[in-house]
């Protein structure tokens, strides 16, 4: 039943918002018992695809699967593997251009907008300790809103996935001065004024070198920067895991 529902999801016929039928009516189309009908719609829930309330007039509701349900997903394979900020680049390098290039010309004056904001935020910034953070995530949301302009979802998604596994890794910090974090986040902000400045003029080619460029230096500038912490990346959840244990020790 459950995979008969999904089914009607990717043939168009059960869009986001759409209710099922009422339990009873289930049985009865599917030929199952009541018990099965909760299991399959349970499942269904689980997997982030409908949205179950109770009540007289509660049921199960079709709903969009959210990117944190999809990264979740993958957080939890994750955890059982060794990753390294080289890895995320690897394939950060090949796919942001191709996603910035072919967002270019679906770019809305709202967006381009969301994109000068984001660089003014950065601009004033001092890249110490203390604001590194911040900028980091102002840079990742930069490329979130060019992620969202991109009419491919199979390219969108992947690269959303990329930018919220950035947001949520934690780089453990060694001995990097204020000079190295200024020098990085100079970088940054100016290869982000350039690829906005060739956006606006809807010039996707140029945007497509010019973030090939970008990622290129924004690793190799990673790199230098967190040359002592032996690329350990830490995930948030597992953070908070251990200053629990420090805080109960």
């Amino acid at each position: 039943m459950a995979e008969l529902i999904k089914s009607s999801i990717t043939d168009g016929k059960l869009r986001s918002g759409m209710r099922l039928n009422k339990e009873a009516e289930l049985q009865e189309i599917f030929n199952v018992s009541r018990g099965s009908i909760r299991e399959a719609l349970k499942a269904l829930e689980v997997q982030g695809l409908v949205r179950l309330s109770t009540g007289p007039d509660g049921g199960a509701t079709i709903t969009r699967v959210p990117l944190a349900r999809a990264f979740q997903a993958l957080q939890n394979y994750l955890f059982f593997e060794s990753m390294t900020l080289e890895d995320i680049y690897a394939v950060r390098r090949v796919l942001e251009p191709l996603l910035a290039a072919g967002a270019v010309e679906y770019l809305t004056d709202a967006e381009l907008d969301a994109l000068e904001g984001s660089v003014e935020v950065c601009e004033p910034f001092v890249a110490s300790h203390e604001h590194a953070l911040g900028q980091r995530h102002e840079d990742i949301h930069f490329h979130d809103v060019l992620a969202a302009a991109n009419p491919n979802a199979f390219l969108r998604c992947v690269c959303q996935i990329i930018n919220q596994m950035l947001h949520s890794l934690v780089i453990v910090a060694g001995n990097v001065t204020q000079q190295e974090y200024q020098a990085f986040g100079r970088q940054t902000v100016a290869a982000h004024r350039a690829i906005l400045d060739a956006a606006k003029r809807r010039d996707a080619s140029e945007v497509e070198q010019l973030m090939a460029a970008h990622m290129e230096e924004a690793e190799a500038q990673l790199r230098k920067v967190h040359a002592a912490l032996q690329q350990k990346l830490v995930l948030d959840s597992d953070l908070g895991l251990h200053a629990g244990r420090k805080g109960g020790s």
